[in-house]
Order: structure tokens, then sequence, then C-alpha cells
């Protein structure tokens, strides 16, 4: 029989909803916490509160899984420094781990993948495997039926981020993952809640004869950009776009920069990406914006680029050209553009439709759950697709489960500022990307290498 063990989950009451889901099966449970916020959040009896330190934590945590006899683990996000320890323990000891996400197909599903997300996927990237899994599974419901407000997601991030933030001495060797320290990073929402945000200009696309590029910001704290792609700071990816597009993309071109709706400014890309169009000399070709419909700028889009944004399976899903800077599930040949980006913006590769269908099916069949973490029924259909899938060993089922993650090597794509070292952090910014929590280095700007258990910075799938 099954025995889960939660670590850090959701700023929600999923976490703690999911944990009743299972002992209703009659699975026992036990849960860590690591901060108060994990605590305050759980409001469970029998959890254990660990007050030691990170590097304490992988002997503490074997210790445990022996004693207890676990067979599964269960976190939200599998970058976060505890939960890259507790997988590598538990892939010594035999324990399968199961990391938890907001969903690729968003905005009503939720990822349940075998070990890891993005880079460190275990999903297939082979489109005929891909093709033999989803004629193995159902359609899936596409419909957005339990949708949640952006007030719903950022008034659960503030409350448990300040909570762990003020509770520290409860927990004093708590190691956050935040970029930015919490006050820092909220304070700095509020001149803009105050301000216009800019749009798209009116009559933006009545130029037919332009050709409009969609580059989508993502945010600088994001693991998405922190361990799932060659950048150390998004300016590096920018810098690297803008001086392709200057030196390659059709004189017609045109090149819309959007923000991502939840940036907190603290990292002004609207100063970088002018002092970039300044620099490389397309200033009248380059527009940035805080705000759009996506749908409606991708109707007018002839390519779109990404690190490894989910905005890309839309864009995808639009049958726009999309090429991939970072790892992303998605990036496979014949979907994505595969022949570097300087190619990328005269002869973009199209989209293999039926190669598109089948893919968003095996991903819904196999690493998705239909769900949503602050929708009541949400919450109770996606408890009851986890708790099934745990139990039955279903995670990655049919045959999406490979044994060394596909994604691990980087395709090469040389930045531009490669030679100026790691870009600056801001007041408050701090950086655990940059060196491993085990102790190893990380170099300032990824090589293109596939990465093995072995290696010295100890990345864990």
């Amino acid at each position: 029989m099954a025995k889960v063990l939660f670590l850090q989950g959701p700023p929600s009451v999923f976490w703690r909803e999911l944990c009743d889901g299972f002992e209703a099966k009659g699975v026992e449970t036990r849960r860590v916490n690591f901060s108060f916020g994990d605590q305050v959040y759980w409001l469970r009896r029998g959890a254990i509160n660990y007050r030691g330190t990170l590097k304490a934590w992988p002997r503490y945590l074997a210790a445990l899984l022996k004693r207890e006899g676990i067979t599964d683990i269960l976190y939200y996000a599998d970058r976060l420094p505890y939960h890259r320890l507790a997988a590598r323990v538990a892939r010594r000891l035999g324990v399968r781990c199961h990391a938890v996400e907001f969903g690729y197909l968003r905005p009503d599903w939720i990822t349940l993948e075998r070990d890891g997300m993005g880079r460190f996927s275990h999903f297939p990237n082979d489109p005929d495997r891909i093709r033999q899994i989803a004629a193995k599974v159902a359609d899936p419901d596409l419909k957005n039926r339990y949708p949640h407000t952006f007030g719903q997601e950022a008034t659960n991030e503030v409350i448990y981020n300040l909570v762990a933030y003020f509770g520290r001495v409860l927990f004093p060797f708590y190691r956050s993952d935040k970029y930015y320290d919490p006050l820092f990073d909220y304070l700095s929402w509020l001149p803009r809640m105050f301000r216009q945000r800019h749009d798209l200009p009116e009559g933006y696309f009545d130029d037919k004869l332009k050709r409009n590029y969609l580059l989508a910001l993502q945010l600088q704290s994001d693991y998405q950009i922190r361990a799932n792609s060659p950048y150390r700071h998004i300016s590096q990816m920018l810098d690297q776009v803008m001086q392709s597009f200057s030196r390659h993309a059709p004189e017609n071109g045109r090149l819309i920069i959007k923000q991502h709706p939840l940036d907190n400014d603290l990292e002004n890309w609207r100063k970088v990406v002018g002092e970039l169009a300044e620099k490389y000399r397309i200033e009248s070709r380059v527009l940035f914006i805080e705000k759009g419909n996506l749908a409606e700028i991708l109707r007018h889009c002839h390519g779109s680029i990404v690190v490894n944004s989910t905005t890309g399976l839309h864009s995808l899903r639009a049958d726009v050209p999309t090429i991939v800077l970072g790892a992303a599930v998605f990036d496979i040949a014949g979907l994505t553009h595969q022949g570097g980006l300087d190619v990328f913006w005269r002869h973009p590769e199209r989209i293999d439709r039926s190669l598109l269908a089948c893919f968003i099916k095996a991903l819904a069949g196999a690493i998705q759950v239909k769900g949503n973490f602050y929708h009541p029924e949400g919450r109770k259909l996606g408890i009851s697709t986890i708790v099934d899938r745990v139990i039955g060993g279903l995670v990655n089922e049919p045959g999406a489960y490979v044994a060394q993650p596909p994604r691990l090597a980087w395709k090469r794509l040389p930045l531009a500022n490669e030679r100026k070292g790691s870009a600056g952090l801001l007041p408050g910014a701090i950086d655990l990307a940059g060196g491993d929590i085990l102790g190893g280095s990380e170099p300032a700007f990824a090589t293109v290498r596939a990465v093995d258990a072995g290696d010295r910075r100890g990345e864990v799938y």
C-alpha cells in the first residue's frame, strides 16, 4: 500500500484537501513543514516541523523515508531547494517522486509529472512516441471550466510568503527560493497599481504589409528562467533576440515585446528594451507593451519567440510558427522551429497540425490533470484524478516516461553579451540560480552539454 509524504505545496488549501483525498482512500500520509507559511496553510495535526539546515536535510529525509516506509513524495515545483535534494535522496532509495505545478494546458489544468518538469521532464520528445501515446488516451476536455482570478492567486501568494517571512523566528534556518526579498517585491507593486499600463496602439495591425513577431517575456524570478534556460538574466535573451532581429529580420518586420502580466517592474524592461533598440538602431521597429490581448496579437503575428513560456503553446495552437530559446516540453521537431534564431525571421518552420493534436492529447492524458488550485470544483476533480494516478502508478502513463530526461542538453544559441559576465541584480534580489545548493558553482552562462548524475553541479532529475 502506498504511503505518501507531502513536502511544500501551492499557497492554497489544495494541498491539505489532496491529503484528505489520499486518506479517504486508506492511504497513510505524512507532511513536512519548512516555514511558518507551510504550517499556516497546512493546519492539520501530526505534521513534522523541520527546523534544521538545508545542508542537513538530505540525511534527515533519508532517515524519515526509511523509518516511515514512504513509497511516494509529492511536491509543488521541482526546482525548489528542498525538493531538488528530496528527488536525489528518493531516487537513491527507490521512492517515487511526483512534481505538481500549474498546468501546461492552462488555465484549468494541473501538471503532475514523475520526478521533474521543464528541462528535467521525462515526457518524450520523439514525435512517433507521442503519436503512440495519443492513440492510447481519451480526447481531452479543453474547455475552460474552472477559472480563478488574479486576485485569488496573488492574495494567497502574498499571504504565504509574508507569513513565512515574518515567521522566520520559528524556522530560523529556512532557505527560501525567492529571487527577490518578499517585502521589496510586494512594495514594488504599489506604484504599478496606480499608473497607466501601455497597450498596443490603436490600428497597429492595420498595415497588412508588415510582418509582426511576438516576444513574450517571463518573470526573472521564475525557475523557468533560472533552471530551464541558458540565461542568467532575461536581458541576455533580449540582447540576443534584438541583435538577431536587427541583422536578419525582413525590413518590414516589427518586434512586439510583451511584458509578463505578473511582472513587478523591478527590472524595468521598458528601459532595457529601449536601450537595446537604440544600440541596434531598430527603435522604429520595436514596440514594448505591458498588456494586451494575447489571442488578438497572435492573430496578426508571423512568428512567436519564447524562452519556454506556455505562450509558446498558445502560439502553436494559433498556428503561429514558434521558436523556443530555453527548454520546454513542447519544443519538439515538427512543432517548433529547430533551425536557429537567425533563420527563423525569414524562414520559420511550419507546424505539423496533426502532430500538435497528438501532442496535446498525449500531454493531457499522461502528465496533465483537469482541475485548479483555487476553484472549489476544480480542486475536487483535480484531487480525485491525482489520487487515482498516484495510487495506481499511472503518473506519466501510458508510456510517457523516458528514463533519461530528453531535454537536458541545451541547444547552442550564442549570447550577444556573453563576455560581460552575469547581469547585475537589483537591491533586494537573492541570486539562487547562480550556485548549486549542494555547494558546486554554476557558470554565469550555461554551456551546451548534457548533464548527467555525476555533474559537479548536482542537478537532480
